[in-house]
């Protein structure tokens, strides 16, 4: 937190040359506690950001600017100019609020206070330690405030905090914005190393995008079908068969549907899985982007991580004990996979995650120890 939070303090100060003590301030309480105030009213912040969004003027911005490890501000402006929905963005804030603020948010804020007070006293921020520690002793306590008068008339802030796992997502939101609409539900499907972030990302640009999701974790291969000449194909790890049967004729349709999920507890099928009506559809997961499957995407998308990150992810999703089955067995599968059919070269968009960016997921429904 610390050290994501002075990243983003110096961009702020060498990028926003107006920024005050109360804008100090205000980029403190934002790294502590996020968007949480929102919810109280989203249906003010709603006409709000409309508002503000019709208002905002096309700019040559970056996107994203950072806030901390946790959140960044996403410019109305640069998110315009890219041709983005702002109703994608509104609800990527309604989304992070809605989250909550972390437990120690208040430790937090003071923490980040204490990265203001040092970098003042080093001369590093456009304004003194003594007005800084003014500011401080006159509002002691963590609220939310606005932008300095000096700020808003050179800086012309518009912006929303949203979680910080969006910002690798941008090239994603990007290119599904370029698809032309039509009836029925458009679909992105997201394949991908092991524990590159695919469900995190799947979440995330559901979230933003209204979008049902179906996850290839559901699609586990039967013990029946399980065979040493199934095994060897590139990728006939996965149930293919049910998914062109019970997935694929359903996607374009946009209605609601349900398909069966494979429970690898019971190593059977378990309750259905719904899928929520829309103009979009995921489908996440490797094996997502198996030829057998056809042209059925409308985008792909292809998450990658380095492998000591990988590594470091699966481990603390799944144990340090499951990292061999992975390093011998199922990640090979995977590349196996990926190679004999070009999966990563022939993605629309490729998201390489660093490892910090995203959560690992925890296993899965069912206790499947194999990545699908």
């Amino acid at each position: 937190m610390s050290g994501a939070f002075l990243t983003a303090l110096r961009f702020h100060a060498a990028a926003h040359p107006a920024l005050g003590a109360e804008d100090a301030d205000k980029l403190c309480y934002q790294a502590a506690f996020g968007p949480a105030h929102l919810v109280s009213d989203g249906a003010a912040a709603r006409r709000a950001f409309r508002e503000e969004f019709a208002r905002a003027q096309e700019e040559d911005a970056p996107a994203f600017e950072p806030v901390s490890d946790g959140y960044v501000r996403c410019g109305l402006a640069a998110w315009k100019r890219l041709g983005l929905p702002g109703d994608w963005l509104l609800n990527m804030c309604l989304h992070t609020a809605a989250q909550g603020a972390a437990p120690d948010a208040a430790a937090r804020f003071y923490r980040c206070r204490g990265e203001v007070d040092a970098l003042a006293a080093a001369g590093a921020l456009p304004f003194s330690t003594g007005a800084w520690r003014a500011y401080c002793a006159a509002h002691p306590a963590p609220q939310p405030v606005r932008h300095s008068g000096a700020y808003r008339l050179r800086e012309r802030p518009a912006y929303r905090l949203v979680d910080a796992r969006y910002a690798p997502l941008l090239p994603v939101f990007v290119r599904l914005a370029a698809q032309p609409g039509r009836p029925g539900a458009r679909t992105l499907a997201i394949d991908g190393r092991a524990a590159a972030g695919k469900s995190t990302a799947a979440a995330l640009l559901a979230a933003a995008l209204g979008a049902g999701v179906v996850h290839m974790d559901d699609f586990f291969l039967p013990t029946a079908l399980r065979t040493p000449q199934r095994l060897s194909e590139p990728g006939g790890n996965v149930h293919y068969e049910r998914f062109t049967a019970e997935v694929l004729p359903q996607l374009a349709s946009g209605a609601a549907f349900s398909y069966r999920r494979f429970d690898c507890a019971a190593m059977g099928y378990g309750a259905p899985r719904d899928v929520s009506a829309g103009a979009w559809r995921i489908v996440e997961g490797a094996y997502s982007h198996h030829p057998r499957f056809g042209a059925y995407r409308d985008v792909s998308a292809f998450f990658t991580v380095p492998p000591d990150a990988q590594r470091r992810r699966v481990t603390a999703r799944n144990g340090a004990a499951a990292w061999e089955a992975f390093e011998t067995r199922w990640i090979p599968m995977e590349e196996r996979y990926f190679e004999a059919f070009s999966i990563e070269a022939r993605a629309d968009v490729r998201v390489r995650m660093d490892g910090r960016s995203g959560a690992a997921r925890p296993p899965r429904e069912g206790g499947c120890d194999e990545p699908v």
